[in-house]
């Protein structure tokens, strides 16, 4: 009898400790879908095939280089300037540029693009509608700085602004490799010039998402952005802007001599 009372104990033991083992590595034993700390994740779905998806009108202007695929709808590739597309949509699945690593999808393109693009437009909708549905901050994350920011680092979580953000200078997002940010802003989003967005201790930039309601969203010149851009109006992109993420307007993305690449 106290020979399998002793094992039973050891079995027990032995169980519990496999789950307590597998609760540690299970998704969101962090605080999120990935397994790390933060917010559950956006989930961009299709949207987040794209590098820059707007619904109006794209257009480019100066030294542009972007790596990934753009998409607009439901305007066609008409409402996209200064990139010398070439193919033809009444022909072909989708367009190029010599300004894009990556393929140029328009409602006017042939089978299935449209499909896929309407598809898109309305995960790009509903991916903003999660990110500004999630609990607003409290405390220090937010309204920090009462809208203007600067050389501040951020950990993983929830940050709210009630109002406009100005980012001045510089400032750091530091979390590891699963770790995710939500930032919520009421207003508008705007990075000075020669300001830049870090990431830091293994943080990804596909981890970060931005959630835009006000008027819009401007980097600056020679600004450095990282993260996710859902944007309820259009991003503008100043001489020299680069970005490693994705900017998804409901509106429009205009870009002057900026960098973009998809993470």
């Amino acid at each position: 009898m106290i020979k399998t009372t002793k094992f039973s104990s050891v079995v027990a033991i032995a169980i519990l400790g496999v789950f307590a083992i597998a609760g540690c590595a299970l998704p969101g034993a962090g605080g999120n879908t990935l397994g790390g700390i933060g917010p559950a994740a956006v989930d961009l779905k299709t949207a987040g095939n794209y590098v820059i998806l707007a619904e109006t009108a794209v257009t480019a202007s100066g030294v542009t280089a972007i790596t990934g695929d753009i998409g607009i709808s439901p305007n066609t590739t008409t409402s996209m300037t200064g990139f010398s597309l070439i193919g033809n949509p009444t022909t072909d699945a989708y367009l190029t540029s010599a300004l894009v690593t990556g393929k140029i999808y328009g409602p006017n393109c042939q089978p299935p693009t449209p499909a896929s693009l309407t598809t898109a437009i309305g995960d790009m909708g509903t991916a903003y509608t999660d990110a500004a549905g999630r609990t607003p901050a409290v405390g220090a994350n937010l309204n920090m700085g009462a809208g203007t920011i600067s050389g501040v680092t951020l950990a993983p979580g929830i940050y709210t602004w009630g109002t406009d953000l100005n980012i001045t200078t510089d400032i750091t997002l530091s979390g590891g490799a699963n770790d995710t940010w939500i930032l919520q802003i009421a207003g508008f989003l705007s990075l000075a010039n020669a300001a830049s967005i870090h990431l830091s201790g293994g943080a990804l930039a596909k981890n970060v998402v931005w959630q835009v309601a006000g008027t819009g969203v401007t980097l600056g010149t020679t600004s450095h952005f990282e993260g996710t851009i859902l944007a309820l109006k259009a991003i503008t992109f100043n001489t020299g802007a680069t970005m490693n993420g994705r900017a998804l307007a409901q509106t429009a993305v205009s870009l002057s001599a900026a960098t973009l690449a998809k993470p």
